[in-house]
């Protein structure tokens, strides 16, 4: 169901990189940028902490010069000297500057041409960082404190790379993938991805498939569909081998993964090499689970072009394949060592794909709340230029709540909204009747129900119709059926299916018990309505 249009709708490339680009460290106090500057002088990188050439120019230590003068004669000095240091840097640079530099709109509009890593970082873990230092804007917690919200959607505007800063060697982690960064076409954003059994780059952005970069060494083998594949299985060369399958949830089988073990086997793919899931959800799940079971595991890029894919399904580690009974009932945690989101491919997904793969961003900005979800309400057209900002905070989005608890034993059960009664109407239907944003979709509307969440529910409808997604369930589907599938979700506990429920957007609660009869009055509704 996740099938694109002809070859003839393949995009062209995108601008290049460019090579004249810096390297500009950006966050809150104590983030970690002299951490990070000292990982690029590593890698070879001429560096310059702004805060020095400063202190220098004022001939007097920052803290005294803030002390006697004030923020405001400070900033005009930070100007003078890091305007003219932005101005002048080019490639093979590396500059930090200091928390407050993002407040000067001319250090802003100098930033534009270089490349901005924030170093994002928790207001406690900073203060914990900072308290003890000489930072004149760290002396009082509450007064600290009250400074991140004014500073961080700066920080979160002007960033090219997100780097999470949950343990000071991040940034060096990240390092490699923020030079490959450069190499790729103007327009590309990384986000660095951190869970607890692993860290990998998310490269989101068009034109980045054929671009001439490659996150891992080694030979690359390759799973994709046979459309995607004959779409793009040519912008991954050179490559050690090619296995298509039919697109489509019914690839997503024990057999059709028993047939790409074997294959591999045979093109004698080794632990050194690693697999390329080029493709949508379905290619995903089942490349991601081949490349966990293969020799007991092979490193996995993730190349994700459907909006389902690159919004939710790429990242995060989870793998799986279907059983007659239920979805992604057969199935495994198995991290991406990267993934390459080409905006650009989302141009050959017809208009009824794309649609549904909208049902994904929706669910992710209801999680998020505000700002993402007036964003996702005012979207009128679905083409790739609106999409690609849209596509890098939904991806933060799953990102940040994986971070917190990526097995699945709290937190990011919020993931499942509206997946619980979508996954049992595909079940319900063979995977045949509706695509999975589609179901998922009039899961939502379900799950808004049982929220008591009634506006919502009505605006979601609404929304949903605008962009011809079904807000109905088709009368052939019995809702006692639907019912059964809900009642063998594989997060079904002893106490039974902990519910996914809303208060409003950005306000949400898992692990919630519904009595039967509402469950049942729920779906009922999706048949009910006209």
């Amino acid at each position: 169901m996740e099938a694109l249009s002809g070859p003839e709708a393949a995009p062209g490339s995108a601008p290049g990189p460019d090579a004249d680009r810096a390297i500009v460290f950006i966050g809150f106090m104590a983030a970690g940028k002299s951490t990070a500057l000292a990982a690029a002088r590593e890698a070879g990188l001429k560096t310059t902490e702004a805060d020095q050439l400063i202190a220098a120019e004022l001939r007097t230590p920052i803290a005294e010069f803030f002390e006697r003068e004030g923020e405001a004669a400070f900033r005009r000095r930070e100007e003078g000297v890091v305007v003219p240091l932005l101005e002048r840097a080019g490639g093979g640079e590396a500059i930090a500057l200091g928390g407050g530099s993002v407040l000067v709109p001319a250090i802003r509009e100098a930033l534009r041409r270089h490349l901005v890593v924030w170093l994002q970082v928790d207001v406690e873990e900073a203060w914990r960082r900072a308290r003890r230092s000489d930072r004149p804007l760290a002396r009082d917690h509450d007064a600290f404190a009250a400074l991140f919200p004014e500073r961080e959607p700066l920080y979160e505007q002007l960033a090219d790379a997100v780097v999470p800063q949950r343990e000071v060697e991040t940034a060096g982690e990240a390092m490699p993938s923020l030079l490959g960064l450069l190499q790729l076409p103007a327009g590309t954003r990384m986000i660095w991805a951190t869970s607890a059994s692993g860290e990998y780059p998310v490269f989101v952005g068009p034109g980045i498939l054929g671009g001439g970069y490659w996150p891992l060494a080694g030979r690359r083998f390759c799973v994709t569909d046979t459309i995607v594949g004959r779409l793009y299985g040519d912008r991954l060369e050179p490559l050690a081998g090619r296995i298509e399958v039919e697109p489509g949830e019914q690839a997503k089988t024990l057999a059709e993964a028993e047939r790409l073990l074997r294959r591999l086997a045979e093109l004698g793919m080794m632990r050194s090499d690693h697999l390329v899931a080029l493709g949508g959800g379905v290619v995903g799940d089942l490349g991601g689970f081949c490349a966990h079971t293969y020799q007991r595991g092979v490193e996995l890029v993730q190349v994700p072009t459907t909006l389902v894919a690159q919004v939710d399904s790429a990242y995060g580690g989870k793998t799986g394949i279907d059983l007659p009974e239920a979805k992604n009932y057969v199935g495994a945690y198995h991290l991406p060592a990267a993934v390459l989101a080409d905006s650009g491919t989302l141009q050959t997904l017809p208009r009824e794909e794309l649609a549904a793969g909208f049902v994904e961003v929706v669910k992710t900005a209801l999680i998020a709340g505000e700002p993402l979800w007036s964003r996702v309400r005012q979207l009128a057209e679905l083409g790739p230029e609106q999409l690609a900002p849209i596509v890098f905070d939904c991806a933060r989005t799953k990102l940040e709540i994986v971070a917190s608890d990526e097995r699945d034993s709290g937190r990011r059960a919020v993931l499942n909204l509206g997946h619980t009664v979508g996954h049992a109407i595909e079940a319900a239907s063979g995977y045949r009747r509706y695509r999975h944003g589609e179901a998922v979709g009039l899961g939502l509307l379900a799950a808004l129900r049982l929220s008591e969440a009634g506006d919502l529910r009505d605006s979601l409808s609404e929304l949903l119709s605008s962009h011809r997604l079904p807000t109905r369930l088709d009368p052939s589907i019995p809702v006692d059926e639907v019912l059964q599938v809900i009642g063998r979700d594989k997060k079904r506990g002893a106490e039974g299916v902990g519910w996914v429920l809303l208060e409003r957007p950005g306000v949400i609660r898992w692990g919630q018990r519904m009595a039967e009869d509402r469950v049942r009055q729920a779906v009922s509704e999706l048949q009910a309505q006209s």
